[in-house]
C-alpha cells in the first residue's frame, strides 16, 4: 500500500523493527536447529516489511484476524459519523489523568503489531513491541521486540535510527522529535495554526515537491496523526481530537471493528490513501484511542494488511526501564 501525503516518517523504526526481527528470530531458530537431532525443522520469519501503515507495531491472533478481515466490508449503517466521533474522543481524553516528562527521560510504549509478509497474500506475522522514545527528542529511539508466540524471545534493546528515504543505507544525523507533546496549544484554532507552521518531517525523497506536499490543505493532519505515535497531554490531546474532526473525507466504517488485542472499537477511515485504506479505532464505548489498522485493495477486493494496539504508554528516566 502506497501513500500520498499521509505517509509519515515512524514508518522507518517500524521497517527497521521487522527487518531486525526478522534477523533476531532466524539467529535463534539456528541456533535451536544446532542443539536438536536432526531430521527436525525449524520455521522461522522472513521477509517482512511495513509500508503505508500508521502507529508503532502489534500483534493479533489468528481468530482475531479472520473477524477483523470479515468485517472490513459489513455494510451495516453507522451510528455517527466521523465528527461525532473525534468529538467524543476529545470528551475522553479530557477525563485521562496527565503524565508530565523531563526532556531527558523517556516516553514508553508497548503495543501488539500484526502484519502480512506480502500485501494481499501470505501469511501473517505477530510481534510485541517496546519503544522508549525521547520525551524532549534529545536522543534516538530505543526499541526491543519478540515474537508474540515466543514469550522468551526478545531481541537485545538497540537504537533505531531512521534511514534516509533518498538512502535507506544512510542513517540520518539528526535525533528524533520528542515523544512527548507537552506545549502544545489546548485550543483547537490555535492548534491547527500551530500544525500548519510545525509540519512533521516526512523526509521526502529528493526532487519531491516539498512545497506542495508541506503546504498542502492535508498536511496539518497529517502531523496531528504522527503525534498520536508518542504522548500528548489530555487537554492538549482534546483539541488535537477537535482538529481531526474538521479533516474533509474522514468516515467512519460500519459495523463492529475488533483491534489487534481484541477489543470492541470503531474505526475511522482516514483521506489522501493510494491503494488500500487506513483507519482509526476508538473504543466503541469509552472513546479511548486504541490503535490503527491498514488495508490493501487488489483486484477490487480489500484485506487486512496491518494493525496496530496501542496497550500502554508511561514515562520512564531510560531506555529499557518498565513502568
Amino acid at each position: 500500500m502506497t501513500m500520498n501525503e499521509t505517509e509519515r516518517s515512524p514508518q522507518g523504526f517500524e521497517e527497521q523493527l521487522l527487518r531486525d526481527l526478522t534477523a533476531h528470530v532466524a539467529h535463534r531458530a539456528e541456533m535451536e536447529s544446532a542443539a536438536r537431532p536432526t531430521g527436525r525443522r525449524t520455521a522461522f520469519f522472513s521477509g517482512w516489511r511495513l509500508a503505508g501503515a500508521f502507529g508503532l507495531a502489534v500483534a493479533l491472533t489468528a481468530g482475531g484476524l479472520a473477524v477483523q478481515t470479515m468485517r472490513l466490508g459489513d455494510q451495516s449503517p453507522p451510528t455517527a459519523n466521523a465528527s461525532e466521533i473525534f468529538h467524543l474522543a476529545a470528551d475522553a481524553a479530557r477525563q485521562q489523568p496527565e503524565l508530565t516528562a523531563r526532556p531527558d527521560q523517556y516516553v514508553f510504549t508497548e503495543s501488539l503489531v500484526t502484519i502480512r509478509d506480502r500485501p494481499a497474500s501470505g501469511p501473517y506475522q505477530t510481534i510485541r513491541n517496546q519503544l522508549w522514545q525521547s520525551a524532549g527528542g534529545v536522543a534516538y529511539t530505543q526499541g526491543r521486540y519478540r515474537p508474540e508466540t515466543d514469550p522468551n524471545g526478545w531481541g537485545e534493546l538497540r537504537v533505531l535510527k531512521m534511514g534516509d528515504a533518498a538512502d535507506p543505507t544512510k542513517e540520518l544525523d539528526a535525533f528524533q522529535p520528542p515523544a512527548y507533546q507537552g506545549n502544545l496549544p489546548t485550543d483547537p484554532d490555535e492548534l491547527l495554526r500551530y500544525l500548519r507552521e510545525h509540519p512533521v518531517d516526512l523526509h521526502l525523497p529528493e526532487g519531491a515537491d516539498e512545497e506542495a506536499v508541506y503546504g498542502g490543505e492535508s498536511m496539518p493532519y497529517t502531523t496531528a496523526r504522527w503525534m498520536l505515535d508518542g504522548y500528548v497531554p489530555p487537554r492538549a490531546l482534546a483539541a488535537l481530537y477537535e482538529v481531526l474532526a474538521r479533516e474533509p473525507g474522514a468516515v467512519v466504517i460500519s459495523g463492529d471493528v475488533v483491534d489487534a488485542a481484541g477489543r470492541h472499537g470503531v474505526a475511522i477511515r482516514m483521506p489522501g490513501v493510494i491503494g488500500g485504506n487506513s483507519d482509526l479505532i476508538f473504543d466503541r464505548d469509552t472513546h479511548v484511542y486504541l490503535g490503527t489498522r491498514g488495508s490493501v485493495i487488489r483486484n477490487g477486493k480489500e484485506s487486512l494488511y496491518n494493525a496496530v494496539a496501542l496497550l500502554r504508554i508511561a514515562i520512564v528516566d531510560r531506555p529499557g526501564q518498565l513502568p
